[in-house]
């Protein structure tokens, strides 16, 4: 009967190895990685394409899983800038003398063994392994079998760079995609100290229902821009089209557009041309319908109840009218998944109302959704977004990939 007991055991055996590393150390590790990844250009792309051969590519999880010589180097490039980032661990947080003279500090240490399961995202792999390297922690990492060829390579490459280094191997680990075997990385507590779902809310569900071990969510992402009626339209049509067509396989790519009632034929109006050449496919509310179907947009759809609390991941968009901000927000509360929303406005006060009463995990004024991104915000990679509050909440990089731990020096003293 298939097993990974003995990768569970080899992820434990291999804390101790990444432990004793140093800061310069790990840094080697990442430039080699940047360095092979850039190497194998072609080797990456022959076995992705195998990956790409056995999936429809108007499914949604395509561009996700597509790799091409651009994406590699960025690859390449965001290895890098983790390898440039501080060292989260070793961090004194806390240091005091208490009036019996123990000494305590607390200070940051590495989660541990680090389990990932994740959809058809091949940069994921390289995303991940880099964060928990540089973060001093073990990586297990599963990832869908949409993906087994590339993955496969990835890692390997991976573990090349390792033993090259003289380091043990199982430092970054593949598991076998077999479905039976999740349950076996769900219920190892012995073995793993976080587990991090990252794909559909479907995913995300079944590793919340079932994990024994913690478990960090990285969320579905149901997002939307409200336009309200004091927005300059054509910066709102900007934000509404980089939203949504910049990269719609994403999971902070806008999905609802919520327009004030005041200006939506206005907006629409604008609207309709620059969408176009994407093929957007509109799904618009009863009372916008009939101004889309004016204008002649051909990719026109009655919305349905479900078109609006729906992560599109492709050139899809609800939309709708609201009578103001507080109906705005009351759609929002509903439906959003907590990820990422926007408001485009130029009255301050509705700004500021907008930002403190949506509750997600990044909120924006007069910016596309786009940006919520480990990179973008400074961070280097990430494992995901995180729209749960406890631990970590936005882009889950690597200065979230610790945790605390007391340190207590005495001469003696008992209570």
């Amino acid at each position: 009967m298939a097993s990974i007991q003995t990768q569970l055991e080899a992820a434990q055996k291999a804390k101790k190895v990444i432990n004793a590393l140093t800061v310069a150390e790990k840094q080697a590790i990442l430039i080699g990685i940047s360095e092979t990844l850039l190497e194998n250009i072609e080797s990456i792309i022959v076995e992705n394409k195998k990956d790409l051969d056995r999936m429809d590519p108007a499914d949604s999880k395509y561009d996700r899983l597509l790799l091409t010589k651009e994406r590699i180097i960025g690859l390449s490039n965001s290895v890098l800038d983790v390898a440039n980032l501080p060292d989260p661990t070793g961090i004194t947080l806390v240091s005091k003398v208490l009036p019996n003279g123990l000494q305590i500090e607390k200070k940051s240490v590495a989660l541990g063994v680090v389990g990932v399961i994740y959809e058809a995202r091949p940069n994921v792999t390289i995303d991940v392994a880099a964060l928990c390297i540089q973060s001093g922690n073990v990586c297990l990492l599963r990832g869908g079998s949409d993906a087994i060829y590339t993955n496969t390579c990835l890692v390997s490459l991976i573990q090349n760079v390792l033993a090259s280094q003289g380091l043990d191997v199982n430092l970054v680990q593949l598991l076998p995609t077999d479905r039976g075997l999740v349950y076996d990385l769900l219920t190892a507590t012995q073995y793993v100290d976080i587990i991090i779902p990252r794909g559909s809310q479907s995913l995300i569900d079944f590793v919340r229902e079932n994990a024994k071990v913690p478990v960090i969510e990285t969320g579905a992402g149901v997002c939307h821009t409200y336009v309200d009626k004091t927005a300059d339209l054509d910066k709102a049509v900007a934000i509404v089209v980089n939203a949504k067509t910049s990269r719609p396989s994403v999971c902070n790519a806008l999905d609802t557009i919520l327009v004030d009632k005041e200006v939506a034929e206005a907006f629409v109006q604008k609207l309709v041309t620059p969408l176009i050449p994407f093929d957007v496919e509109i799904f618009a509310s009863e009372e916008l319908y009939p101004a889309f179907e004016q204008l002649n947009y051909p990719y026109l759809v009655k919305a349905s109840q479900e078109d609006f609390g729906r992560e599109f991941l492709d050139f899809k968009c609800s939309i709708k009218t609201v009578d103001g901000l507080a109906e705005a927000l009351d759609h929002i509360d509903i439906y959003s998944s907590k990820h990422s929303e926007c408001i485009v406005s130029q009255d301050e006060q509705n700004i500021n109302i907008f930002l403190q009463a949506v509750d997600a995990a990044a909120v924006y004024a007069n910016a596309s959704t786009r940006f919520t991104d480990g990179g973008e915000f400074g961070l280097g990679a990430e494992i995901g977004i995180s729209t749960q509050k406890l631990h970590a909440r936005g882009p889950f990089a690597l200065e979230k990939l610790v945790t605390e731990k007391w340190y207590i020096r005495g001469d003696g003293q008992i209570r």
